[in-house]
């Protein structure tokens, strides 16, 4: 090889490297974009809500009346307490370094975000959270993962459905495993499900959401960076399971930061392991 193809060589590295860098940064926006667009909404509905039962205690001077306008206005500001402190943990969940993450919470906090979103699609929401060790992890991007595995669900269930999300540790891992019951992902193409610019949906939902097939790569490369797996599981007309395989803090070694099925199934799913 020549010196001039050497650097030709070189110099396509870098491109790549950079496309790369531009494309996983497109996402984390987009996912961060999506949130914003969710929570707005969300605080929207609850000051509506503590406007209208304001005015309505304000018109009526009976007790009962104005005791039922307080107790929908306290309901409502607790709700927004919720929201506040989901979306403080989320701004604490900004850096870039591994940090010592519970997933619990991060859990905790992503589905206050995104109750709004399940409740208008009908979606019900089991939450299966085992105590389990914490983990070395760079907190927002393990919840992007989890918010596009959420909206993923919720697309693949355009009727409504239940959903699983299911928290549990195996030997020296933390596993976390979310579960639909929707349309399910056909075997050929589960085999390109990871795959960078491939989708199984013809475009953004009428929520503006997916599409892109960027979502599926990007979650693929956050857990492989955080020294993981993940793993789909998937039939036609019965559901998919993707599950995260994250090592616990204890067991892991430092990586350089970047951008099992679940019961309920009536039949074994298809399976693939990614990283």
């Amino acid at each position: 090889m020549t010196d001039h193809q050497v650097n030709q060589l070189e110099q396509l590295v870098a491109e790549n490297r950079l496309l790369k860098q531009r494309v996983d940064q497109m996402q984390r926006l987009t996912a961060l974009g999506e949130l914003v667009s969710t929570t707005t909404h969300e605080f929207n509905n609850v000051l509506m809500t503590i406007l209208n039962y304001a005015k309505m205690g304000m018109r009526h001077r009976d007790d009962a009346t104005r005791d039922k306008a307080l107790d929908k206005i306290y309901t409502a500001a607790e709700r927004a307490n919720k929201i506040t402190n989901s979306v403080l943990g989320m701004a604490r969940n900004r850096s870039n370094q591994f940090e010592t993450t519970d997933l619990a919470k991060l859990i905790e906090q992503t589905m206050v975000l995104m109750e709004r979103e399940l409740n208008k699609y009908r979606v019900a929401v089991e939450l299966q959270i085992e105590e389990v060790p914490a983990i070395q992890a760079i907190g927002n991007q393990l919840q992007q993962v989890l918010l596009n595995l959420l909206i993923n669900a919720r697309q693949a269930m355009p009727d409504g459905g239940q959903l699983i999300v299911r928290l549990y540790p195996e030997g020296d891992s933390v596993h976390l495993a979310v579960r639909d019951f929707g349309t399910g992902i056909p075997v050929d193409k589960l085999k390109k499900i990871f795959d960078p610019y491939f989708s199984t949906k013809d475009g953004p939902d009428e929520s503006g959401k997916g599409g892109t097939g960027l979502g599926l790569a990007a979650c693929k490369n956050i857990v492989d960076a955080h020294g993981g797996k993940i793993r789909v599981e998937s039939t036609v007309g019965k559901g998919t399971c993707f599950t995260l395989k994250l090592p616990a803090a204890p067991a892991r070694q430092t990586p350089q930061p970047v951008g099992n099925h679940l019961p309920g199934a009536a039949t074994p799913m298809n399976a693939k392991a990614a990283g």
